[in-house]
C-alpha cells in the first residue's frame, strides 16, 4: 500500500459530487474520476466507510454501496482487515474504444499530433547515427549544438542568452521536477496559478512545497491584488507561472500584469519559474511580447522552462531550462539523482527542429486555428447557455458551464466515447466545478463530434441533477 487519503481530503477532492440519484452511484462516479485522472493514485487506501459517511454527511449504507460499485468496475479492491485500496487502471471499463461502431475521441491530453515534417527530420538525423553513437551518451548538461540553437532563439526574441545558460532535459516535466527538487525545501511556500497545469502542481507538492494560489480567469486575467498580497505576506521561495497562453485558460499576461507580478516577486526575493511550453502557440495575437521579465533579468531571478512537446510532438522528450550559469551548474550537479542525460538521438533531432521553428510554427498555428474555430462554433451553436471564451492562442478552451456539473458531465461523456478532464483537475484549492477544459488540438471533425456528444451528455446530466444542488450553488454564487 503506497499511501492513505483521509475522509476530509477525499471529501474536498470530490467537491460537488452529489450530481444525480442514486447517491451511491454519484459518489462512486466521483471516486472513479479521481482515479482516472490520477488525483487519487493507484495503491491509495480509501477512508473507512463510517469515516467517509461522516465527512460527506451521508449514511454508511450509501458509502458501502459506492465502494461495492467501485469493486464491480475494478477501480478498488477491499481486503478484510486492510480496507479498500485503489487499483492501477490499464484501460478502465468505463472507457469504450468505440461506441456504435464509431471510434472514441480522446481529448484528455491537450497535445497536437506530430508536425508532419518530423519523420523527414528523423530520417535525416538517422543517416548520421554512427557519428551520434560515438559519443558516450551520458551528458547531464546537453548537446552543445542544441544548447546553442536554443540560446540563439532566446537572443533573437530579445533575451540575450549564451549556451552556458541552457540545460537540456528529458521534457518540460522533467525540468519542472528537477527545479522543484533543487529549489524547494519541505514547507517552503510556492506561488502557483489556479487553474494550472496539474503535473507541475504535483511536482511542487512532492518536493514539499506548500502551494499558495493566485486566481487567473479568461475574462479578468490574473488577480493582481491577490498576487501582491501573496508575495508580500508569504515571501514564497518560488513562483510557477505560465504568462503566455496559460494552460488551461489560454490567457496571456498583459504588460501591467507582468509588471505587477515581477515587482512583487522581486520585493519578496522569489525565484520565478516561467513555463514557456505554450508560449509559441500563437494563432492570432496582435503582438508578441518579449519573454517574461526579459527587461528585469538583472533584478528578478527568472528561470525558464521550454520544450518541443507542444510545438513539434509530445513523444519527442526534449526540454530545457534557461537560467544563470551558476544555477545551471547547480542543476547539473543535482541531476544525476534523477537521470543521466537526455538521449543523444533525440537531442540531434531537436537541434534541427529548433533551427527550423520559424517554419514549423506557422503550420502549427494553422492547425490550432482550424481546431479552435471549429469547436468554438460547434459549442456555441449546440450549447448556447455555455460561455465559450475567445482565445488567441494556446491549446484549449476553458469553458464556463451554467451549473457545477463538470465532473458528472465528464463521466457521462465517457460512456459516449469522449474522454475529457473535468475542471477540478486543474484546481489547486479545489473548485472549478463550473469549468471544463476542451482542447482544440484534434481534427475539426472530431471536435465537432465532441460538441454533439457534450450536447447530449449535458442534457442528461443537467436534467438528472438534484434541484437542491443547483439551488444551493446558485445561492453561493
Amino acid at each position: 500500500m503506497d499511501s492513505r487519503i483521509s475522509a476530509r481530503a477525499l471529501s474536498a477532492l470530490l467537491g460537488a459530487w452529489r450530481s444525480r440519484e442514486p447517491a451511491y452511484e454519484a459518489l462512486a462516479d466521483g471516486v472513479r474520476l479521481l482515479c482516472l485522472d490520477n488525483r487519487v493514485a493507484p495503491g491509495t487506501a480509501l477512508p473507512a466507510e463510517r469515516e467517509l459517511a461522516s465527512a460527506l454527511a451521508v449514511s454508511r449504507t450509501t458509502v458501502a454501496a459506492a465502494y461495492r460499485s467501485l469493486r464491480d468496475t475494478g477501480h478498488i479492491e477491499s481486503l478484510r482487515g486492510s480496507g479498500s485500496v485503489t487499483l492501477p487502471l490499464a484501460r478502465d471499463s468505463t472507457w469504450p474504444a468505440a461506441v456504435g461502431g464509431v471510434e472514441s475521441i480522446d481529448l484528455q491530453q491537450a497535445s497536437p499530433p506530430a508536425w508532419p515534417g518530423l519523420a523527414g527530420v528523423v530520417s535525416e538525423v538517422a543517416g548520421s547515427a554512427s557519428r551520434i553513437i560515438s559519443r558516450s551518451g551520458y551528458d547531464v548538461v546537453g548537446r552543445e549544438g542544441l544548447r546553442k540553437a536554443i540560446a540563439d532563439r532566446y537572443s533573437r526574441r530579445g533575451l540575450p542568452t549564451s549556451m552556458e545558460q541552457i540545460l537540456v532535459t528529458t521534457g518540460a516535466q522533467s525540468a519542472i521536477h528537477l527545479l522543484a527538487s533543487v529549489l524547494v525545501r519541505r514547507g517552503d511556500r510556492v506561488v502557483i496559478e489556479t487553474p494550472t497545469y496539474p503535473h507541475a502542481a504535483e511536482a511542487l507538492r512532492r518536493a514539499g512545497g506548500r502551494l499558495v494560489s493566485v486566481p487567473v480567469t479568461t475574462d479578468d486575467g490574473w488577480d493582481l491584488d491577490r498576487a501582491t498580497q501573496v508575495f508580500s505576506r508569504t515571501l514564497p521561495t518560488l513562483a510557477y507561472l505560465m504568462p503566455d497562453f496559460q494552460n488551461p485558460t489560454g490567457r496571456t499576461m498583459a504588460p501591467d500584469e507582468r509588471a505587477v507580478i515581477l515587482d512583487a516577486a522581486t520585493r519578496a526575493g522569489t525565484v520565478v519559474v516561467v513555463d514557456e511550453t505554450t508560449a509559441d502557440l500563437d494563432i492570432d495575437r496582435a503582438a508578441t511580447p518579449v519573454p517574461f521579465g526579459a527587461d528585469r533579468s538583472a533584478r528578478t531571478n527568472v528561470l525558464r522552462v521550454g520544450s518541443l512537446g507542444k510545438t513539434v510532438w509530445g513523444g519527442l522528450r526534449v526540454g530545457w531550462i534557461r537560467a544563470d550559469v551558476e544555477v545551471v551548474r547547480r542543476l547539473a550537479v543535482a541531476r544525476s539523482a534523477h537521470d543521466l542525460g537526455t538521449p543523444e538521438l533525440e537531442q540531434a533531432i531537436a537541434e534541427l527542429l529548433v533551427e527550423r521553428l520559424d517554419d514549423i510554427l506557422p503550420q502549427r498555428s494553422h492547425l490550432l486555428r482550424t481546431g479552435r474555430d471549429a469547436v468554438a462554433a460547434a459549442l456555441r451553436a449546440r450549447l448556447p447557455s455555455w460561455r465559450v471564451p475567445d482565445v488567441d492562442g494556446g491549446m484549449s478552451l476553458w469553458v464556463d458551464l451554467p451549473a457545477p456539473l463538470s465532473a458528472p458531465l465528464v463521466m457521462d461523456a465517457r460512456s459516449s466515447g469522449l474522454l475529457l478532464s473535468a475542471g477540478p483537475r486543474f484546481g489547486v484549492d479545489g473548485g472549478h466545478e463550473r469549468r471544463l477544459r476542451i482542447p482544440f488540438t484534434a481534427p475539426a471533425r472530431d471536435l465537432e463530434r465532441a460538441a454533439a456528444i457534450l450536447e447530449a451528455s449535458w442534457e442528461r446530466v443537467r436534467t438528472g441533477a438534484p434541484i437542491a444542488l443547483l439551488e444551493t450553488y446558485d445561492a453561493l454564487v
